[in-house]
């Protein structure tokens, strides 16, 4: 693996080392030595035809900026010293860091990445290579192969997935953010036909959006060839946004749920969950879309503003 080390303005002493290290051509020739192999100091001056007073003085200043590491080894006559590089690659920030500029951390869940269901008819699940397991049959979202699925439907339930938690744990979070792309599943496809569609977070209920209908009246601009006209196709993208004062759709307030509620630090992982409440007005299920189906070339995407 790579070895990285980064330096920033408010290392002012660290950073002058690495200068100082990077300005002699013959350092950074002794980089190059040893950027195939360690050697000891005496193979390095033979090398560049130095006396090994010299070579040790700028192995000294290299060691020194953290670049190479020295180390005492027995030898045939005696100890050596062994040089070997510490570092791959080097970065430096020339910006002082603020702890009040915003960074964000963002991953993409596959749709057929969940850790728990509730399933029911009509349902199914499809892949590069078709159909995955039979439609209608509730145990085929429990196949291995459910990884693979680029598209899932359901008539009712809900899908859960957990999202790894990248936040450093001495920030705070400031938003959080569910995209994805979804539609309403009826039997083959009904343009009007409502689904109210429910996204928890860390088991908080963060708001309902209901969905005007399943879409197949034209074909979804991703979908592979051999899947079916006359069936869904598409579906809207949304974004389900808690922030600091509630959770929002499309600038809609659709509950009091804020950023703080979801105690995100509190586990390494982030639960998401998408369904229908049971007790829903329009119990209308949902497609759910990932890379190569529907219209937006994504997975479920979570996002943190921390």
């Amino acid at each position: 693996m790579a070895k990285v080390k980064d330096y920033d303005m408010e290392a002012m002493d660290e950073l002058c080392d690495l200068g100082k290290a990077l300005s002699s051509p013959i350092r950074l020739k002794i980089l190059q030595l040893l950027y195939e192999e360690s050697l000891i100091i005496g193979e390095i001056a033979r090398k560049l035809e130095l006396p090994a007073s010299s070579t040790a003085f700028h192995l000294k200043i290299l060691e020194e900026a953290g670049l190479i590491r020295i180390e005492e080894q027995p030898g045939t006559r005696g100890n050596t010293r062994l040089c070997t590089r510490k570092v791959d690659h080097v970065t430096i920030n020339l910006v002082k860091k603020n702890t009040n500029v915003t960074e964000v951390f963002s991953e993409e869940m596959p749709v057929g990445a969940f850790t728990s269901c509730q399933i029911t008819p009509t349902c199914g699940m499809y892949g590069p290579n078709g159909c995955i397991g039979n439609e209608d049959i509730e145990y085929c979202f429990f196949y291995p192969e459910r990884m693979q699925a680029g598209m899932l439907w359901t008539s009712s339930g809900y899908v859960e997935y957990k999202f790894a938690n990248g936040v450093p744990r001495n920030r705070k979070a400031k938003r959080v953010s569910v995209s994805m792309e979804i539609c309403s599943e009826a039997p083959g496809y009904r343009e009007n036909w409502k689904s109210d569609i429910t996204v928890w977070i860390n088991g908080k209920e963060c708001g309902t959006w209901t969905c005007p209908g399943d879409f197949g009246a034209r074909r979804g601009r991703l979908n592979p060839p051999d899947w079916p006209n006359g069936s869904t196709q598409y579906g809207i993208q949304v974004v389900w946004e808690v922030c600091e004062n509630g959770t929002f759709l499309k600038g809609q307030k659709l509950s009091d749920i804020t950023v703080a509620d979801l105690e995100l630090m509190e586990r390494s992982y982030v639960a998401v969950r998408i369904g229908n409440k049971p007790d829903a007005h329009y119990v209308g299920g949902f497609n759910l879309f990932g890379k190569h189906f529907g219209d937006y070339d994504q997975d479920i995407i979570l996002t943190v503003e921390y």
